[in-house]
């Protein structure tokens, strides 16, 4: 539960309702991480805007987009987002062993090479972005993705920061 009123499933009404149910189509329930934009429905949308456009995104992939999540937030220490990101890729047939060894050296990461290139490049960014240099970019050019790409996946990373901030800062408990 949040240090926010916020707007429960029972509560819900309008658009708030409308993302909820699909929350609770796709997940079961609806996480208190989703339930925390219900605080501002405006950025609830625009939210679930963002998610829909990385759920279609074509050429980066579902377990890419949880691995930059929870290590950002590995790197963060959400441990919300760290637990339910872990849990999105074991659902998806990664075992705790896997992942534990991803969290402690992002290099174990069980993504192909290329993928994992991206990944190790968005977790610089997000640690250091004074760091990146052209060359990071070049490479992962000769890898074969598109500057949009690199800036869509840099972007996931840098909302997952700015998410476990909010997450944090505002006490979302734990599912």
């Amino acid at each position: 539960m949040s240090i926010l009123k916020t707007i429960s499933p029972e509560e819900a009404t309008g658009k708030v309702a409308e993302i909820y149910s699909t929350f609770k189509g796709m997940l079961g329930t609806v996480p208190q991480a989703i339930q925390l934009y219900s605080v501002s429905p405006a950025m609830m949308e625009s939210h679930f805007s963002n998610i829909g456009y990385y759920m279609k995104h074509p050429s980066l992939n579902m377990a890419l987009l949880a691995f930059i999540r929870m290590l950002i937030s590995v790197e963060g220490n959400c441990k919300y987002c760290v637990d339910f990101n872990k849990g999105m890729l074991m659902q998806g047939g990664l075992n705790a062993e896997v992942l534990d060894a991803s969290i402690k050296d992002p290099q174990n990461a069980p993504l192909p090479e290329k993928e994992k290139a991206l990944l190790l490049f968005v977790l610089k960014a997000a640690k250091n972005p004074h760091s990146v240099e052209v060359a990071d970019v070049e490479a992962l050019r000769k890898l074969g993705w598109s500057d949009s790409d690199i800036f869509d996946a840099t972007h996931h990373g840098a909302n997952m920061v700015a998410g476990d901030i909010m997450l944090d800062a505002f006490k979302v408990g734990k599912d």
